[in-house]
């Protein structure tokens, strides 16, 4: 049977092949069967979701398979990926189950599991789980053995309470667009950001089930960009739909990625000496201008696999505070158990706040080689990675482009897709090397 979870949960078309009621019934009482504390008392499970019109079917088929296995449910409705992750270590619980898919569009859905403290799991775990779905021999509790379902209403006034306690001063001065994508933040993210002094503009935050992501939030930067123009913003903030990322767009309109919040991010911490080890950890998708404004620095960047899980388990590992992708998931261990867009969001624009600083004087820290990237789709993706043929044009290319360049070939976790990455000095000569190993690629397949 193929592996049912990818880099970040199971995701796929909800009520299609995959993601079915029945089958979120059967996960999620393996989960709770094989998360329990082994105490001998009840589980406990928190449950949310993002505001997609599939959430409410998957969420009582999530409950229904957490009850069925003996675990009580505590419904926290639709909120933060972040913030269920937060109130699963809040409330002691034995797990937590996010319901969402991310910024996929609206007629996906997933579901992320959470083990007790909020954490993500490791892999063993997730093979562990899979094992146990429709196992025979598993415990079917009956009369008050059966799992209670409870609701609580004030989660949002929880998780913002929380994530004002980490911010490093007022926000007072700065006006900000946020952009929530109809998502999961549409009421946390702009509470939070006026709370923390900042004047706030929401845009996109009335969800409706039907149009999370619908051209806007953080794989749509358009509107937002608009938006701070029109009004004269300082910056504006965009998030996914489950709120677990945080893109940003300075004062004139300008991008700012996941790499260049790190480097804004670890040279405020730097400074205020909470960057342990003085290291940041990224993944191997971080540009090299990342790599270079570190370097610059003094501060070790550390790389990891593609995946916000596996910058996770190095934080933990090394004992390092900050880390993410340049897709904008980062992670403040000492804040948060996994990726928090409105964490980082704050944390951001108190930099800008404290230094007086534009976010685009601050971001200029690192400049970015041109990135090109392509999708090559593949018969198969064992073939390739064992096809000398592909190696011999991956060794030639960074012989080309030496230390001013990086090629990197990368299978999908979910797809018969190989992502091929070149950075160079100019777009046009990352386009001619990421083309000539395209079809290198998809002819050895």
């Amino acid at each position: 049977m193929r592996r049912l979870f990818g880099t970040d949960g199971v995701r796929g078309l909800a009520n299609g092949e995959l993601l079915t009621p029945e089958f979120a019934v059967g996960v999620c009482a393996s989960a709770a069967r094989t998360l329990s504390n082994g105490s001998g008392g009840r589980p406990v499970a928190v449950v949310g979701r993002d505001p997609r019109a599939s959430g409410e079917m998957l969420e009582s088929a999530v409950v229904a398979g957490l009850t069925a296995a003996g675990a009580d449910a505590i419904r926290v409705g639709v909120l933060p990926t972040p913030g269920v992750a937060h109130l699963v270590a809040e409330t002691g619980a034995d797990l937590g189950v996010m319901i969402s898919a991310s910024h996929n569009p609206m007629p996906d859905n997933g579901i992320k599991l959470f083990a007790a403290g909020g954490h993500k799991l490791p892999d063993d775990v997730e093979a562990e789980i899979e094992r146990g779905l429709g196992d025979p021999a598993a415990r079917r509790p009956t009369g008050d053995a059966i799992g209670r379902v409870w609701d609580a209403p004030d989660a949002t006034n929880v998780y913002v309470a929380h994530l004002l306690s980490a911010v490093p001063g007022s926000l007072d001065g700065l006006r900000v667009i946020v952009d929530c994508a109809h998502g999961a933040a549409s009421v946390a993210a702009p509470e939070a950001y006026r709370q923390a002094g900042a004047e706030v503009i929401a845009l996109n935050a009335e969800p409706d089930g039907l149009n999370i992501n619908d051209g806007v939030g953080s794989t749509h930067l358009g509107p937002l960009q608009a938006a701070v123009r029109e009004h004269g913003a300082d910056l504006g903030i965009t998030h996914d739909g489950d709120a677990d990322r945080c893109l940003a767009v300075d004062g004139a309109g300008n991008v700012v990625d996941g790499d260049r919040i790190m480097a804004v991010l670890a040279l405020a911490m730097r400074d205020a000496g909470e960057l342990t080890h003085d290291t940041l950890v990224a993944t191997v998708m971080s540009n090299l201008g990342l790599h270079l404004a570190m370097q610059a620095a003094g501060i070790t960047l550390d790389t990891t696999k593609v995946g916000d899980r596996y910058v996770l388990e190095r934080l933990r590992e090394g004992g390092f505070s900050l880390g993410g992708e340049q897709s904008g998931h980062v992670v403040l261990p000492g804040h948060a158990t996994t990726g928090d867009g409105l964490l980082t969001a704050l944390r951001l624009m108190a930099r800008v706040a404290r230094t007086g600083s534009s976010l685009a004087e601050l971001a200029s820290v690192v400049t970015p080689l041109p990135q090109v990237l392509q999708n090559v789709a593949v018969g198969d993706k064992d073939a390739v990675a064992a096809s000398v043929e592909v190696a011999e044009a991956v060794s030639q290319a960074e012989g080309e482009l030496g230390r001013t360049g990086r090629v990197l070939l990368r299978p999908s976790g979910t797809e018969q897709l190989v992502r091929v990455m070149v950075e160079a000095p100019t777009e046009s000569e990352a386009s001619a090397v990421a083309d000539r190993l395209a079809k290198v690629v998809a002819a050895a397949s």
